[in-house]
């Protein structure tokens, strides 16, 4: 994805400010050290690699034409909800408890 910046490189900058703990702060400092990169860099780097990645996970796949061709079909065609479907659904998910 590199090359895809959607900023010009004239793009206003802010900040961010966080609050960590300091084992993670030093991680973040020795991983930036051994890549030649300031604190800021390494941090600005990571952060937009992983929400480029976040986003084509939730975006992007491709498939030979006989696969989309079969994945189109299920998506318009899904069979009908069975008992464990229903009792997945009922349940409270892990992030709500």
């Amino acid at each position: 994805m590199k090359g895809t910046d959607p900023l010009p490189p004239t793009a206003p900058k802010g900040s961010i400010n966080l609050r960590i703990e300091a084992g993670t702060r030093q991680l973040i400092d020795d991983a930036a050290a051994v890549l030649g990169k300031t604190r800021t860099e390494f941090m600005v780097d990571s952060a937009r690699q992983q929400a480029i990645d976040v986003l084509l996970d939730q975006r992007l796949f491709a498939l030979e034409p006989e696969r989309y061709d079969a994945f189109t079909a299920a998506l318009d065609n899904p069979p009908a909800a069975g008992p464990k479907l229903k009792a997945l659904l009922r349940r409270v998910p892990a992030w709500q408890k």
